[in-house]
C-alpha cells in the first residue's frame, strides 16, 4: 500500500496523539518525545560508527526501547493501555549490567573524562548529552502531567550507558581518554 507522507494536518500547529487527541507541536509532551526522537537519531548515527558488534546490537536494541518511551510519552495518560509499548524495570537493569561490563573492559574513571576520542566515542558523548536533555524535558512534563517512572529511569541510566559506551570504544580503539584540567593552558 503506498501512502504520503504528509498529511497537511499539521498546518495549524498541532499534531495528533496517541488515542487520538490533538495538541499544539510546541507543547511540553511533544517537547519531551520530539527530543526522544532526536536522541533515537544520534544512537543510530553512533550506532553507525561503531566497529564492535555486541556493541553495534546494543545500541540497536535501546533505538527500539527509545520509541517505546516515545509511545508512552506520546501518549496521555487517560490514553494508556495494555497495548501501548513500553520499558520495563528488565531493561534498566539490562543497562546497568552492560554499563558494569563496559566499565570493567574500560576500567574505573577517577577523573572528568573530556568528551572526546574516536569518531564513534564522540558521536557517544553526543548522543549521551542529548540523552541529557530528553531527561529534563521528561522531567518538566512530569510537572504538568504524569509520566511513567520506569521511563524516567531508563532515560537516566541511558545517559549512564552512552558514556561507559564512549569510553569503552576509546579503551577498544586505543584511545587515551582526556582528563578534564581546570589549569589548563592554551596552545602554542
Amino acid at each position: 500500500m503506498r501512502g504520503r507522507i504528509y498529511t497537511r494536518k499539521g498546518d495549524d500547529g498541532t499534531t495528533s496523539l496517541v488515542g487520538g487527541g490533538r495538541i499544539r507541536k510546541n507543547s511540553m509532551r511533544v517537547e519531551a518525545y520530539g527530543t526522544v526522537d532526536e536522541l533515537n537519531s544520534h544512537v543510530g548515527l553512533a550506532r553507525a560508527g561503531v566497529a564492535d558488534e555486541i556493541l553495534e546490537r546494543r545500541l540497536a536494541f535501546i533505538q527500539q526501547r527509545l520509541f517505546n518511551c516515545s509511545s508512552s510519552l506520546a501518549t496521555p495518560p487517560g490514553a494508556i493501555s495494555g497495548h501501548t509499548p513500553q520499558v520495563s524495570e528488565a531493561d534498566v537493569e539490562m543497562l546497568e549490567a552492560w554499563i558494569d561490563e563496559m566499565t570493567d573492559a574500560s576500567g574505573d574513571l577517577d577523573h572528568f573524562a573530556v568528551e572526546n576520542g574516536s569518531d564513534a566515542a564522540a558521536r557517544l558523548h553526543v548522543a549521551r548529552a542529548i540523552t541529557r536533555r530528553a531527561e529534563r524535558a521528561i522531567l518538566d512534563l512530569d510537572e504538568i502531567e504524569h509520566v511513567d517512572d520506569v521511563v524516567r529511569k531508563f532515560v537516566n541510566r541511558l545517559s549512564d550507558f552512552l558514556f561507559a559506551s564512549a569510553r569503552y570504544v576509546n579503551a577498544l580503539d586505543g584511545v587515551e581518554e582526556q582528563a578534564w584540567d581546570p589549569q589548563a593552558e592554551p596552545p602554542a
